[in-house]
């Protein structure tokens, strides 16, 4: 049986609650993304009172409700069934502020820092599809390339670091290494390597 084509949209106010279903049942469900784009103590402040998640739920939702969007969702049937976060490198304080993931060059970067999959729907390349998308969603916003850290290896792994990808997942979307693991580094530091792929930008 063939299988239904993915359609992707951009996250907008609209579209929370299926966000909300993707991320059901993952390490992410009560992050909703805004891990790596704040610190802990930026969490703290968020606006709000009571537990974190509510709150950064509607962090998310204020992001959701400009453009370009702060990812992509994808669609199987009418079901959302995943998720991809995209957007230039300096959005992502964590990925900027991170020892682990120093910049390679000036290279004005967006950044892919999460990709999730419903666990109904992992195995059918539904998160290389939506890598894709994202790459091409960046470019039309004028991202001369999109960067990546993924584990070095393509070990199976748990949902807490799995969020981050896999080298060989990138490589199936089209991604190259432009740095290796990083030497020296502490050893409770998970081996990554940078990866990157040039989009066709679309300047507006």
């Amino acid at each position: 049986m063939a299988q239904t084509t993915l359609e992707f949209k951009p996250l907008t106010p609209e579209l929370m609650d299926d966000f909300g279903m993707v991320l059901r049942g993952n390490f992410g469900a009560g992050c909703w993304c805004m891990f790596p784009r704040l610190t802990d103590a930026q969490m703290r402040e968020l606006p709000g009172e009571g537990s974190v998640s509510p709150r950064r739920r509607v962090a998310m939702t204020h992001l959701a409700d400009r453009e370009p969007a702060p990812g992509l969702l994808a669609y199987q049937g009418g079901q959302p069934v995943g998720w991809v976060a995209v957007a230039p490198r300096s959005e992502f304080t964590r990925v900027v502020r991170s020892r682990a993931t120093p910049p390679v060059d000036d290279e004005p970067v967006w950044v892919i820092p999460c990709v999730t999959v419903r666990r109904t729907h992992r195995g059918r390349g539904i998160a290389v599809a939506l890598i894709r998308a994202a790459v091409e969603y960046a470019g039309k916003y004028g991202a001369p390339a999109v960067e990546v850290y993924p584990r070095a290896d393509g070990e199976r792994t748990g949902d807490d670091n799995a969020y981050f990808g896999t080298e060989p997942m990138f490589r199936r979307a089209g991604f190259e290494i432009v740095r290796k693991p990083l030497p020296n580094r502490p050893r409770n530091w998970l081996p990554r390597v940078t990866m990157r792929m040039v989009t066709t930008t679309d300047t507006r």
